[in-house]
């Protein structure tokens, strides 16, 4: 083994100094011969390893829907759907994938950014929210201000990264912002358990968050719609760009509700809308676990071809208007 290295590393040393001396124009026919079969090497590398394994690695689809929050976000006395997000938040931006320059092998995919970036709109959604009605006081004081830090920084353009939008000036990296607005939403959380901050578990609140998320599912459902007329079967190269995002919308909007009827379960409980609420999460969930091996835009009748957006647009349509009724059940 010992030779194996030095022999390994006497053949790196002899590359590199034939590259310098051909840079400097000294270097012979037969030192150039030598140094090609690194070069090829390299290429093998880059073109067979590093591209094609690193996109394997990357091409990661976060979609636990068992998560829960994080031991140093769940604090006693807080919002369980906001220690959730900062959770998922933080998850996420610690593997970024929707700004990754050229050279990453993550550039290469869509599929898992995609997803990336239509749970990091259910999670900015959310706090938007909270900071319009959850953290004021009958939706009339002032929004706090870490909220109000976190719902800007969660807007952020995802595929930023430096450079790449036109700017000459370097900009902050995406995940760079979802991590400070994670601390945001961790700071909120700890004054809400504090008393500091308010967070109203009221009813109207509810209600008001259901309509706006059973609106967003509309509208995804939408472009679901628009895209899957346009057909393609197979060769529908954006249909699985629309299908993980409204995956990732589906699967947000799943966690942050489902760690939101903790928060709110006297509410539920008092309006007797446990059974409703458990199906619209049903619903949620099931296009959230969706993860067809190849997405296909084919007709709705199609034996070879199926229909994958479709297929995702029932369980979409079908948590959005049970989150109607549950408004409904709600007002009464």
């Amino acid at each position: 083994m010992p030779d194996f290295v030095t022999d390994v590393r006497d053949r790196i040393s002899s590359a590199w100094s034939t590259v310098r001396d051909r840079l400097t124009g000294v270097t012979s026919d037969s030192d150039s011969a030598s140094y090609l079969p690194w070069i090829a090497a390299v290429l093998f590398v880059l073109l067979v390893v590093y591209y094609p394994v690193g996109m394997i690695i990357n091409n990661r689809i976060e979609d636990d829907v068992n998560i829960v929050p994080s031991p140093q976000y769940d604090v006693p006395g807080g919002s369980k759907a906001v220690a959730l997000a900062a959770t998922v938040v933080a998850r996420d931006a610690d593997h970024w994938l929707p700004n990754a320059p050229f050279w990453h092998p993550a550039a290469a995919l869509d599929n898992a950014p995609n997803f990336q970036l239509g749970t990091l709109y259910a999670m900015s959604r959310f706090t938007l929210e909270v900071g319009d009605y959850l953290g004021r006081v009958r939706g009339s004081s002032a929004i706090d201000p870490n909220l109000d830090k976190a719902v800007g920084l969660l807007k952020y353009d995802g595929t930023t990264w430096y450079w790449g939008q036109g700017n000459i000036i370097p900009k902050p990296k995406a995940e760079s912002q979802y991590l400070e607005a994670v601390e945001h939403l961790d700071l909120y959380n700890r004054d809400v358990a504090a008393g500091k901050s308010t967070y109203d578990k009221r009813a109207d609140n509810l209600i008001a968050l259901l309509d706006r998320v059973a609106a967003d599912l509309g509208s995804s459902s939408a472009e679901l719609d628009a895209r899957a007329q346009a057909g393609g079967g197979y060769t529908d190269f954006a249909a699985d760009d629309i299908f993980y995002n409204a995956k990732g919308k589906l699967y947000g909007y799943y966690v942050i509700l489902n760690a939101l009827g903790k928060d709110f379960d006297v509410v539920i409980k008092e309006k007797q809308a446990g059974e409703i609420w458990a199906n619209m999460l049903n619903s949620l969930r099931e296009g959230a676990r969706m993860d067809p091996l190849i997405v296909v835009n084919g007709d709705p009748d199609s034996l070879m071809m199926p229909s994958h957006l479709r297929a995702l647009g029932f369980p979409l349509l079908r948590a959005s208007k049970q989150m109607l009724e549950l408004s409904d059940v709600l007002r009464k």
